[in-house]
């Protein structure tokens, strides 16, 4: 059976669809839950709520907490860090870090105290990142570091990050698939 709700408790499915809220369609294929965006403040949101959860969810023990973002050019991965960082609480504006490689951020009011947003769109060796001093930040349990264009790093990139994939649909529309559990 099939539940319907309007609350944002979707961490908790259990049936193939299930509709969160107006704006997102959710869908638990082989226990992955993939959203359906349909505007760029949906995609917003869903970073958000996703934010929220990880700040509930506490420090790890040995390391960063590390998002990475994968996918398609325009898939939204900056909108969707966009609304992470607003979930952290970070009230600068966010910008995609394509010519910087790296932007820092602090956490204000929470166990985490950093907020690093990393776009590895221009790295073209996985072993530039570690120029940034990638290691010495993903081993700080204080630290959340959500890596854009994740797959260019998998090789450096810590074997527990929580992944997400992005897909470009249509000009407003966007899938973005959870491949880790949260």
């Amino acid at each position: 059976m099939e539940k319907f709700t309007f609350l944002f408790v979707f961490f908790t499915l259990t049936r193939k669809t299930l509709f969160v809220s107006p704006y997102f369609v959710f869908q638990n294929p082989s226990m992955r839950i993939t959203y359906v965006t349909y505007s760029p403040s949906q995609t917003k949101k869903c970073g958000e709520i996703i934010a929220k959860k990880t700040l509930k969810r506490g420090m790890l023990k040995n390391r960063a907490f590390v998002l990475g973002l994968e996918g398609d050019l325009g898939g939204g991965k900056t909108t969707f860090t966009q609304g992470f960082a607003k979930g952290l609480g970070i009230k600068e504006k966010i910008l995609s870090p394509t010519f910087l490689i790296l932007r820092h951020f602090s956490i204000q009011k929470s166990v985490f105290e950093n907020f690093y947003h990393i776009d590895c769109y221009r790295i073209t060796n996985f072993r530039e990142i570690l120029t940034f001093g990638f290691r010495k930040i993903i081993s700080n349990p204080k630290h959340i570091v959500v890596v854009e264009w994740a797959e260019r790093i998998r090789k450096t990139i810590p074997k527990n990050t929580q992944r997400i994939r992005f897909e470009f649909l249509s000009k407003r529309k966007r899938r973005i698939k959870i491949l880790s559990d949260f």
